[in-house]
């Protein structure tokens, strides 16, 4: 039985590695260092990680390096999209517009080689000149891929095949509008539900409509909440509200000994609505409403709800300026469910970017614009602001690659902060990667590289098995490549 079974994983590892193929927008550098005999590693197959929250459990990375940063293993040029890549075993899942399609394609997580690619047309154009491709990070559970496009096209394949299993057109089916940058946020995969912050409406709302008939449309409750059967996409209930959808995510949230789930929603700002939902993720009960939305500024919320683990609590915040400034909000959930305000803070509105909670406090990048940027730690019991600081350099290598006479000075600007091994992984918003040491004595840079030199990197990367997913959202400003996801080696003794 046992020579059975070990010919049996034997053919299975072969038919897999033949399943693989290179492909032109591949390029192979080297095979990652192998990985340190007591490390720890893990999947990533959701936009925050595995538990959710920018937290990794992986041990032995790499914290030295020269200015190159971590040597590249693999890079795939890619089209349009504001996400980052899943993760499981040997899967490596990424999401993209590619000449008028979303793409999904399935690479293997150490080569780039891929497994297999789907693809289905889409017509969208940004109203703000952003981007064309999907903000929604694909998401992986229980063999299955799942996707959420930015014209709100729900689809669902096999890991392992790339076999189509089912799609749902939420637009279509549920009246979604095309809202600020059309649909966004990452499902939540949870105990075979794929919950969905929809932000559907009665009736269909045309971009040409008038003003008073668009108003009179989005004052109407549609499906603001939706949860479909992972293996069949038939829909298991549904929460009719005035709230729409926001580019956030849903969390899962373990409160009063139970799991709850908390959807920071949003939608457009005439009316002004949105806030915090609480919801029983088995039979759809909305629990509680904690409105937290501008009245008069359009606001598109992209910061999912930070919970504080073992407090009952979490953390939303939003970074627009205008109108009513809000900031950020700790609320606490009592037996009921129902949200109390326990502070809140003017000094901590995030744009995008996931504030990380570790030992008492919050590490965040408080700021709407580039030039408001700044780090802040926040006491996560009262809101007090610990500190701030930039984190700043002069770049002496972009200046004379630009033939510019002084040094530029370059910040990490509205980074991204994912903690991992006793430090955080800094990737700052024009292509910078840090090792950074924060706690409420201060913030210290361990190690600095500069991987690409390029705009709008706006998205969190995936750590799985000491291998770094980093996405350049942009041209490369020095060297012109396009789009890409690469592969860093951050495999340490």
């Amino acid at each position: 039985m046992k020579n059975s079974s070990r010919l049996f994983l034997l053919l299975f590892a072969l038919d897999v590695c033949s399943a693989q193929e290179a492909f032109d927008r591949l390029t192979f550098h080297a095979s990652p260092k192998p990985l340190a005999a007591e490390a720890k590693t893990s999947d990533w197959p959701r936009v925050l990680g595995p538990t959710n929250d920018a937290h990794s459990p992986e041990t032995h990375l790499l914290k030295t390096w020269g200015r190159g940063g971590p040597e590249k293993v693999w890079e795939v040029q890619m089209g349009e999209a504001y996400n980052s890549p899943a993760i499981s075993g040997d899967y490596c899942v990424i999401f993209h517009a590619l000449e008028g399609r979303e793409t999904i394609e399935c690479l293997h997580r150490e080569t780039g080689k891929r497994f297999w690619s789907q693809d289905y047309p889409i017509s969208y154009q940004d109203r703000y000149g952003f981007g064309n491709g999907p903000r929604g990070s694909p998401v992986i559970a229980n063999g299955i891929v799942v996707t959420f496009g930015v014209t709100a096209e729900l689809h669902a394949f096999d890991l392992k095949t790339g076999k189509p299993l089912w799609q749902l057109d939420l637009r279509k089916e549920y009246n979604v509008p095309q809202d600020f940058f059309g649909a966004g946020g990452t499902p939540l995969i949870l105990d075979g539900r794929v919950i969905v912050n929809v932000g559907g409406k009665k009736a269909p709302i045309e971009d040409n409509e008038g003003m008073r008939d668009r108003k009179a449309k989005l004052a109407e409750a549609g499906v603001s909440v939706a949860a479909f059967d992972l293996q069949s996409g038939k829909v298991v209930w549904t929460i009719e509200d005035i709230w729409g959808s926001s580019y956030a995510s849903p969390i899962p949230a373990k409160m009063h000994g139970q799991t709850k789930v908390l959807i920071y929603a949003g939608g457009e700002s005439d009316p002004a609505t949105g806030g915090l939902m609480c919801i029983d993720p088995s039979s759809g009960k909305l629990h509680s409403k904690f409105p937290w939305r501008s009245e008069d500024y359009i606001q598109a919320i992209g910061t999912s709800p930070v919970v504080i683990p073992g407090q009952n609590r979490a953390f939303i915040t939003t970074a627009y300026p205008k109108g009513r400034p809000l900031g950020g909000a700790m609320v606490e959930y009592d037996a009921e469910f129902q949200a109390k305000e326990v502070w809140q803070s003017k000094k901590l509105g995030v744009h995008w970017m996931n504030p990380v909670y570790h030992d008492g406090h919050l590490y965040a990048i408080d700021g709407e614009t580039e030039p408001k940027s700044r780090l802040v730690c926040v006491n996560a019991e009262t809101g007090a602001e610990v500190w701030e600081q930039h984190i700043e350099w002069e770049d002496a290598e972009f200046s004379k690659l630009t033939g510019r006479a002084n040094p530029t000075r370059l910040s990490i600007l509205r980074a991204s902060l994912l903690k991992a091994d006793g430090g955080f992984l800094c990737l700052g918003e024009t292509g910078s990667l840090h090792w950074l040491d924060l706690s409420p004595a201060g913030a210290k840079v361990l190690a600095q590289a500069q991987p690409f030199y390029a705009l709008n990197t706006w998205s969190l990367p995936a750590l799985s098995h000491g291998l770094l997913y980093v996405r350049q959202q942009s041209q490369d400003l020095l060297h012109k490549s396009g789009p890409r996801v690469m592969a860093l080696d951050l495999r340490g003794k």
